[in-house]
């Protein structure tokens, strides 16, 4: 019996980290849906400006806009190499 409950219970953990997965992504999707439609695009073109100058990958950026009342600040953070 006891071989039996090793597999019971790695269904429940899948699901709640199923759950889980589900949670962030639909998370992500809602603060997608509030931001313009150009802003994917004015990112990678900003991107590509810098990169024209330096090499930096994806991962070394970060990307936020922050909506205060009727004014919307954009900040890029770019991890710059030595």
């Amino acid at each position: 019996m006891s071989f039996l409950d090793y597999f019971k219970t790695k269904k429940t953990n899948t699901a709640s980290i199923a759950k889980e997965r589900l949670q962030i992504i639909v998370a992500h999707e809602r603060t997608k849906r509030d931001q313009p439609d150009y802003l994917p695009q004015l990112q990678q073109e900003i991107l590509d400006v810098i990169r024209k100058y330096v090499h930096i990958d994806q991962d070394q950026v970060q990307v936020q806009l922050d909506n205060n009342g009727n004014c919307s600040v954009l900040e890029l953070n770019v991890t710059l190499p030595e």
